[in-house]
């Protein structure tokens, strides 16, 4: 259950009207019963609201991590992209020199 309530779980409504609609004096018992009942509900779901929670903070934790990881590897390919770039436009330059080397010496061939 993430967000719902439990079928068997009481409303504030149903507290409030246990609590109004008390019997004789003499039935005591049944009204602690239903108290006990009503707080090891009470128990119950505040163990399951614990353990829902425990589970969020383990997840988010995990994320964070994912993330974090995700980051780091974010970084990792722009270094690599600005080194490749550089390299890029190196080789580019080497090679437009070698066209410019290349072109003066056929036109020296030509004359």
């Amino acid at each position: 259950m993430c967000c719902g309530r439990q079928g068997g779980s009481l409303s504030p409504r149903d507290l409030t009207h246990r609590s109004r609609n008390r019997r004789s004096p003499g039935d005591d018992t049944e009204d602690e019963d239903d108290s006990e009942s009503v707080i090891e509900d009470l128990r119950g779901r505040l163990a399951e609201t614990e353990a829902r929670l425990e589970r969020a903070r383990a997840r988010e934790a995990e994320l964070s991590r994912r993330l974090e990881e995700m980051r780091r590897f974010v970084s990792v390919m722009e270094i690599l992209e600005s080194y490749l770039k550089r390299r890029f436009h190196e080789q580019q330059e080497r090679v437009s020199c070698l066209f410019s080397s290349l072109a003066a010496r056929m036109k020296g061939l030509k004359r």
